[in-house]
């Protein structure tokens, strides 16, 4: 019935055949076998406010590093197996696995750095360097 379809036949082709194919054997992660955070960031004055959807993790799960002028936010869920072979799953769909990204905040007071964690969302305020001007004097000739 449901091959009857209109909608269907746009996505029947050889090329999504293969794609699909390639999505169930490797799944849907990124390179590296880490998938990708999905991230806002917005200005708003004095400040970036960076907001990553985290969906999931507890706040031990979750990771910021600072290394030089790069902020990396990384989290790890773990999957508890069992030894058994009847878990009582039909499908399991949620993935387990680690989770990555980097951003540059060369541009950034970094010890002004402040995240805070709710709802899956992880916010970060990155309060925006005050940028030096050079001084400009007379030097006395002696």
């Amino acid at each position: 019935m449901f091959d009857l379809m209109p909608f269907d036949r746009r996505t029947r082709n050889l090329s999504n055949l293969f794609d699909a194919m390639e999505r169930s054997f490797f799944g849907d992660l990124s390179t590296g076998g880490t998938a990708e955070i999905r991230t806002d960031i917005r200005d708003t004055g004095d400040k970036y406010l960076l907001e990553a959807e985290l969906p999931g993790f507890k706040k031990e799960e979750i990771h910021l590093d600072l290394n030089g002028d790069i902020l990396t936010i990384s989290a790890k869920h773990t999957e508890d197996k069992q030894e058994k072979g009847d878990d009582g799953y039909l499908r399991r769909e949620r993935r387990y696995g680690a989770f990555a990204r980097s951003f540059d905040v060369s541009g950034i007071k970094t010890d002004g750095i402040s995240a805070s964690y709710e709802n899956g969302v992880l916010t970060l305020e990155l309060p925006k360097a005050v940028p030096t001007q050079p001084v400009s004097r007379q030097i006395e000739l002696k």
